[in-house]
């Protein structure tokens, strides 16, 4: 039976099987219906923007320089960091990565992961060179996402130990690395905050472009 769950052979299966066998490493299994199609995608977009929107505000009311949606490709893994911040008094580099949706907590911490990892050599084109590299996962301040954290908690304590107050006030102040995970409110955003999040790319240097084909 586990050795079909691995290979994907999961019809015939129920639900109290597959989370009975993910409950050995404490995992859950969750299930997302979606078939809003283009307009799902929009809704999602847009409250991603709002998100993001908010956490650009609130690191620069801090004193943070902050960059949106910076496109890498390093060493064979490619994607783009919702948020880099910069703290220069500290040389502090902030890697967050903005969830409107907690669905996937494997391939969040995964990705996540790879971007704190990369985060020097990402923030070099930018003319960045920290000497601290930490990472905030930001969630929307709502109940839905606060019950998957919760029950995902093992996994998400031992990945995000810092939340709110914490994360707070480090970023007020930053001192060595910090790993959290902060719920924040979308209302918060300007609409100027969120028109950059939804126009501002920043690509990666041409030592490190794709060669196109």
């Amino acid at each position: 039976m586990v050795s079909d769950v691995e290979l994907g052979r999961l019809d015939g299966r129920t639900f109290a099987t597959l989370r009975a066998i993910l409950a050995v490493f404490g995992l859950s299994v969750e299930v997302a219906v979606r078939g809003m199609g283009a307009e799902g995608d929009r809704v999602l977009d847009a409250r991603h923007a709002r998100l993001l929107g908010a956490c650009l505000a609130w690191l620069e009311s801090l004193g943070w320089k902050t960059e949106p949606e910076v496109t890498y490709s390093e060493r064979g893994e490619r994607g783009s960091v919702d948020i880099l911040a910069w703290h220069a008094p500290s040389r502090t580099l902030l890697v967050v990565e903005i969830k409107t949706e907690l669905v996937s907590v494997e391939e969040t911490l995964r990705k996540h992961g790879e971007k704190m990892r990369l985060g020097a050599a990402i923030a070099r084109p930018l003319g960045w060179s920290p000497s601290v590299v930490a990472r905030l996962l930001v969630l929307p301040e709502d109940r839905t996402q606060r019950r998957r954290v919760l029950a995902n908690e093992r996994v998400m304590a031992n990945a995000y130990p810092a939340r709110a107050h914490a994360v707070k006030s480090w970023c007020r102040e930053p001192v060595g690395a910090i790993s959290g995970l902060l719920f924040l409110s979308d209302s918060a955003a300007s609409g100027r905050m969120v028109e950059r999040a939804r126009q501002q790319r920043v690509r990666p240097s041409r030592l490190t472009q794709p060669r196109a084909r």
